[in-house]
């Protein structure tokens, strides 16, 4: 596609963005209840798309996992437009108001961000998931997916333009990029015809994103994720919740890549960790730990860690394990490798749970409990349009209350300001 056409389409979902926030609650069910039937009834289109990209990937590739979908995920990205289709509308919420001594009334009301785009890899149903969001909290939409699920996002893109045809929306309120990279180049240099681009991904992607865009960001995605057995946590707690952490699904943001513990409890870490030999999860282990394993643990999965296996997200059947003396040193090491996504912590003193809280900087931290719930349907919020690891604007899994802004509106009876 050329250069003057992307830019076209872009102008066009700029100008859409301003109508559609006026779409009255009924209209947008109605497109979100559609788009969940076309997904249903389109399965088979989809998951034949899908096939001709699974096709092109290893399967051993840890991102085959999101790449790939089958009838049960369908079902579920279906389900999820109709949770978000259910939610409150984040629109048009007082959010302050008050009278000055003039007599002025201020009011500070939600609305919508404008365009957003956002750009990802793998997960086709991002695709869907990004525009049931957007649509919902009145914004336009720009996706760009990446070139292995092109196949996919080409068909799942056809029902959310189907949908909005049958409700008598425009389909230019939503775009999807060309997946050739120089497509990003053009998004990211689009200057007030993209409002915010979020960039879902590796470290790798978030990096590049961060490096050339000229429009705002806001980061999400990469998760080096750690779990600390603290001296004083419970035993059968923390062998479930590393399992879960680490096996629950691999290729995802919130696994667990760094198990800490602390040396007290070292003569209890082969038992902690016997299940994951049930998932082939391959231990790089640091000299005090690989001490205690080497006798117990499937030698063909444990090896010596090196220095930069601490702060690797692995996305893959892969653990590290770090051995402390201190909670304070287990927070160091926190703090030193952490991307500020999800830590957690394992232990039955309040004083070391209140420790960790308040001295660990992440957008979610744990007291006894799998990493693996960072994520925005399990906060309760629907479907999410990604994990935010940065402070300004959203942090932690962004929702619907995430894809809106404020404006301040003003009601007067002729006041003028003196000079």
């Amino acid at each position: 596609m050329k250069e003057e056409e992307i830019i076209d389409s872009l102008k066009k979902v700029k100008k859409r963005s301003g109508e559609i926030k006026g779409l009255s609650p009924t209209t947008q069910t109605a497109v979100l209840k559609t788009l969940a039937q076309e997904l249903r009834s389109n399965r088979e289109l989809i998951l034949q798309a899908n096939k001709k990209d699974c096709d092109l990937m290893d399967p051993s590739d840890p991102r085959y996992d999101r790449l790939l979908l089958n009838k049960e995920r369908i079902e579920a990205i279906a389900k999820d437009v109709e949770t978000v289709m259910n939610l409150p509308s984040p629109l048009h919420h007082i959010l302050e108001e008050r009278r000055l001594p003039n007599g002025l009334l201020l009011q500070r009301i939600s609305v919508p961000l404008g365009v957003v785009a956002v750009i990802y890899e793998s997960r086709p149903n991002v695709t869907v998931d990004v525009f049931s969001l957007c649509f919902k909290a009145g914004n336009g939409c720009v996706v760009k997916g990446g070139k292995e699920a092109s196949h996919s996002n080409q068909a799942l893109s056809a029902c959310i333009h189907e949908a909005l045809k049958k409700e008598g929306v425009s389909p230019e309120v939503f775009y999807a990029l060309p997946s050739e990279r120089a497509s990003t180049s053009l998004l990211l240099n689009a200057i007030h015809l993209v409002d915010v681009c979020i960039p879902r991904g590796s470290q790798s992607l978030i990096n590049a994103v961060r490096k050339e865009a000229k429009i705002p960001i806001i980061e999400t995605g990469a998760g080096i994720v750690h779990t600390y057995f603290d001296k004083e946590g419970d035993f059968k707690k923390g062998q479930n919740i590393i399992f879960n952490a680490k096996t629950r699904r691999v290729s995802v943001c919130n696994a667990l890549d760094t198990l800490i513990i602390h040396s007290a409890r070292l003569k209890e870490l082969s038992e902690l960790v016997k299940p994951l030999q049930e998932k082939s999860v391959l231990l790089w282990a640091d000299k005090r730990s690989y001490d205690v394993l080497c006798s117990h643990y499937d030698a063909s999965y444990l090896k010596q860690a090196t220095p930069e296996v601490f702060g690797r997200e692995f996305l893959s059947h892969q653990l590290a394990i770090k051995t402390v003396d201190s909670l304070e040193e287990a927070v160091e090491h926190i703090q030193q490798y952490t991307s500020g996504h999800s830590e957690a912590i394992v232990t039955e003193s309040k004083r070391a749970a209140d420790f960790f809280i308040n001295h660990v900087d992440a957008a979610v931290v744990y007291v006894n409990a799998s990493t693996a719930f960072t994520d925005g349907a399990q906060f309760g919020l629907g479907a999410e349009i990604g994990i935010s690891t940065q402070k300004l604007h959203a942090r932690g899994p962004m929702a619907l209350d995430a894809l809106t802004s404020y404006q301040w509106v003003i009601h007067g009876d002729g006041q003028i300001r003196p000079a």
